[in-house]
């Protein structure tokens, strides 16, 4: 079965890209990073890329008029690559609607929490975790949906919970998140390339294997 392709869209860092080429390299993943898409010129992600011989590129907001144009040249560049699906690993920059709706089911994200909470506009990154310590729940967690034009919205796919200790901080509470998070990611991403994912409005079904 041919491999799927997939485009990582970033911003930072790229630790949720790093594990994603470690799954493909290590063929826990019937996958592999066709192209590396960047929103901004010095995101280590894109020297994440480079040392896996893998095509990086940057796209910068700063260039285009507003995200639909931006947004179009993306789709541009994963024409090229014949891309399969496309995965966000904090990626700050806004997609258009009209890219979302060219994808549909063929966009993932991941959310430091169990959506529906602590989600929508203002929740990224340090501040989910920050508005979960001060709301004083005892779990949360990492959460991996498909996209759709509103904000962490979609479908979801998976989602794991963490207990929250007693002294728990921001940072602590951050990298127990990480971890389930990098774990999770790759897991849904071979769910999609053993067509194992069903679709049906807002329910994400897991198909059994050879289904």
């Amino acid at each position: 079965m041919a491999k799927t392709r997939l485009a990582v869209l970033v911003s930072g860092g790229g630790t949720n890209l790093q594990t994603i080429i470690n799954a493909c390299v290590n063929e826990e993943i019937n996958a592999e990073v066709a192209v590396v898409i960047s929103s901004r010129k010095g995101a280590y992600a894109l020297e994440r890329a480079r040392m896996a011989q893998i095509p990086g590129i940057v796209c910068s907001p700063r260039h285009y008029a507003n995200p639909v144009l931006h947004s179009k040249a993306i789709a541009e560049a994963l024409e090229a690559y014949q891309v399969d699906l496309i995965i966000l690993a904090g990626f700050m920059s806004i997609l258009s609607d009209e890219f979302v709706n060219t994808y549909p089911n063929r966009i993932m994200n991941t959310h430091p929490a169990l959506l529906p909470s602590f989600g929508g506009k203002g929740c990224y990154g340090q501040h989910v975790h920050q508005q979960v310590l001060d709301y004083g729940v005892k779990v949360s967690g990492a959460t991996i949906m498909f996209v759709d034009t509103g904000i962490d919205t979609g479908p979801i796919i998976l989602q794991e919970a963490v207990a929250i200790a007693e002294d728990e901080t921001v940072d602590s509470l951050q990298q127990k998140v990480l971890k389930i998070e990098h774990r999770l990611y790759v897991e849904a991403i071979g769910l999609f390339a053993d067509h194992r994912l069903r679709v049906d409005g807002r329910r994400v079904h897991i198909l059994p294997l050879n289904s």
